[in-house]
This record gives C-alpha cells, structure tokens and sequence, in this order.
C-alpha cells in the first residue's frame, strides 16, 4: 500500500478530500490530506504574506518531518502548481505524482498567468475591493459556471460557499520556482475532468505551454474522470479508484 498526500485547490483545506480519502484508506492506504498556510483551520497564518514559496515549502516540510517516502503526491487545481514545486525540491520522496484537473507550470509561472487578461482584471478587481490581500470565495454558482460546477449538488455548492476560505493572492502571483530536473524521472498522471482527455493528449503532443512539463516527463499517463472541476465532490468514488490504481501500479 502506498501514502498518498492529497494537497486540495484554491479556497479549500484537507476537508475537501474527505469522499476521497475514505474509500483510500479502506483499500489500506496511508491517507495525508493537507490543509496549507492562510486556509480553512490554518487561516490565522495568513493571507498576507503567503505566497506560492510558502506553499510549496509547507509541503516540503510535512514529507521531512514526517519522514514520508514513496510518496503518491496529488494535487488538485491550483494545488497541482504546490505539489510540482514540491516535487522538484524532493524528488527523492516522491514515487508518482498526480495532477488532478490541473498540471505542472513551467519555471517562473504563476497560476494567474493562466487565464485569460480579461478574466485576470476580474480576479484582481475582486482582489483589490476585498481588501488586496486574498481572492474571495466563489459565489459557485451553477448557472453562472455550469462546466465547472457540473455534478455538484446544491448541498456541495452550499459547503464549498460555506467552509471555503479566501485564497492568498500571493499564491496566485507568485511564480513557480524549478531547479532540479530529477523531477522529470518522476512518472506523471493527470487526471482529466473539465478537459476530455484526448483534448489534454493532443495538447501535450502539439506542445501547448501549459504542457510543456508534463510533456517533458519520462512516464506520464492522462486518466478520464469526467465531470466538473471538483471531482473529489461529484466523483469521489470514481477518483478514489483511479489514484487507488495509480499508487497500486
């Protein structure tokens, strides 16, 4: 059986992967759900001051301290960018790692570069009226955000609304830091949700950017879950099934 660290996407902490990590751990998996600085109960540690570093190295010091090796690394959404920098900083402690609807950044990118300049004016328009130091919650609204949000039930939206906490800005902007090429020995999975995954394999074979360093891994594997972007809510079965096949292979 393998340990599986489960790092949760922006907004989110180790709460969120509670449908996951219990079919995991009755498979006879060493569950770790993490919670990072500034969220859910770390919340008093931020947001000010936090950034993609902080994040990064918070991960890095949990696989230390605890001395965790072979580690099945997962990283939903904006945590995937946390998880690939942690990756790089110990690859030695990693045996898979796993991008779930998301997927490694290149040196010196920062998750707000991935989205498009009107939809990043938004984000630190909200940023700069609540404050300038967080992006707020989501008002996850179904209708507003139907592909995202597909397969969420009123009470999922109702809990996202309600334990979210807002996400450290400088996470967002802070740029990814990458040294260690070893993490490229590292096999690679991503988990495919709002994209189908021939979408995602013909990105990764045309040399989109965004792909780049998925591309670059010596063994990597797209796997199907489709559904909105928060699987470990609309499909925790069906995701608990397939990173219990990754840490099995």
């Amino acid at each position: 059986m393998a340990t599986i660290v489960l790092i949760p996407g922006f907004w989110l902490g180790a709460w969120a992967w509670d449908r996951v990590a219990e079919p995991l751990r009755a498979a006879g998996h060493d569950v770790v759900p993490v919670t990072l600085p500034g969220l859910a109960e770390r919340v008093g540690e931020g947001p000010a001051g936090i950034d993609q570093d902080a994040h990064v190295q918070a991960v890095v010091d949990l696989l230390e301290k605890d001395d965790l090796r072979d580690v099945v690394l997962v990283g939903h959404s904006g945590g995937g960018i946390t998880a690939y920098g942690a990756l790089d900083r110990v690859p030695d402690r990693v045996a898979r790692i796993v991008f779930v609807d998301s997927g490694p950044l290149a040196d010196g990118t920062a998750q707000i570069d991935t989205a498009e300049p009107e939809e990043q004016e938004g984000i630190r328009r909200q940023v700069a009226e609540s404050g300038g130091v967080a992006i707020p919650v989501p008002p996850f609204d179904a209708q507003a955000d139907p592909v995202n949000l597909a397969g969420l039930s009123d009470a999922d939206l109702a809990l996202l609304r309600e334990r979210g906490t807002p996400q450290p800005w400088g996470v967002a902007t802070g740029p990814l830091r990458l040294t260690d090429p070893a993490r490229y020995d590292v096999p690679s999975h991503l988990v495919a949700s709002t994209f189908p995954q021939e979408v995602v394999e013909q990105m990764t074979a045309a040399g989109h950017p965004f792909f780049a360093e998925f591309a670059a891994a010596r063994t990597r594997t797209v796997h199907a879950v489709p559904t909105g972007h928060w699987p470990m809510f609309s499909e925790p079965v069906r995701l608990a099934e397939v990173l219990d096949g990754i840490a099995r292979s």
